[in-house]
């Protein structure tokens, strides 16, 4: 049975250092495409030494690159991988497998997260579904800056096995991140859920989803998204 071709799509900025083994977990599909806004470093020459489609387009926000970047991919199916994600083995041979006769428009995926060196299943962080396996015909991302997700027209289905993210090799790279992220994030400013909300954060994260299981790394993932709850609310 044929299966149906697949687009693995990837946008970019200055992602040298992690581009390389995103394309090269995604040369199984039949193109790879790269939206890049404005790479200064070698991304576009690595992605374009690798085979991958090389296209650019100005930042519009993640929802509408990611949308962009969809529209260029020329096969229906596509999986929206990000630079620091990589597609195991056992995921790839799964997709290969749904393709030949898929039983959904779309399909959620779930993440090992690794943060500072360590693969978390704690802290509510795995398995961190999403959906990035989809017939772009019956689904497209939402008009958000920021925390984009794919809205499907129909029910979407789980697949078994997880990909990779390379989520923070460092404290200092978190903060800078999550910093951003609250900015974009337009959450209307609360001076009490500012005080009260990271104290639940915490508690859910380190308690009820047991990130004490995962020690240090736990201790300090909880404690960091405290952080940025309270940013949200106050910025």
């Amino acid at each position: 049975m044929e299966t149906n071709k697949l687009s693995v799509v990837i946008i970019t900025k200055n992602e040298e250092n992690f581009i390389t083994d995103a394309i090269k977990s995604s040369l199984f599909a039949d193109e790879v495409i790269i939206l890049d806004s404005g790479s200064i470093d070698r991304t576009c020459e690595i992605a374009k030494e690798l085979g991958a489609k090389v296209y650019q387009n100005e930042w519009l926000g993640f929802g509408p690159q990611k949308n962009r970047a969809v529209e260029l991919a020329k096969n229906d199916w596509v999986f929206v991988l990000d630079s620091d994600e990589r597609i195991t083995e056992e995921l790839k041979n799964e997709i290969v497998t749904t393709l030949k006769e898929p039983f959904s428009n779309g399909y959620f995926i779930a993440r090992l997260n690794n943060f500072f060196g360590k693969n978390i299943k704690n802290c509510g962080l795995y398995p961190d579904y999403s959906i990035r396996l989809f017939n772009k015909n019956y689904g497209k991302f939402n008009d958000v800056s920021v925390h984009e997700s794919v809205q499907l027209t129909s029910k979407a289905a789980h697949l078994k096995n997880h990909m990779i993210h390379l989520a923070y090799d460092s404290i200092e790279e978190f903060i800078q991140k999550q910093n951003r992220y609250s900015s974009l994030n337009h959450k209307k400013k609360s001076l009490i859920k500012a005080i009260i909300n990271p104290y639940w954060t915490f508690f859910k994260l380190y308690i009820l989803k047991k990130g004490f299981l995962d020690g240090w790394h736990g201790f300090v993932i909880s404690k960091l998204y405290a952080q940025y709850t309270f940013w949200k609310y106050i910025k």
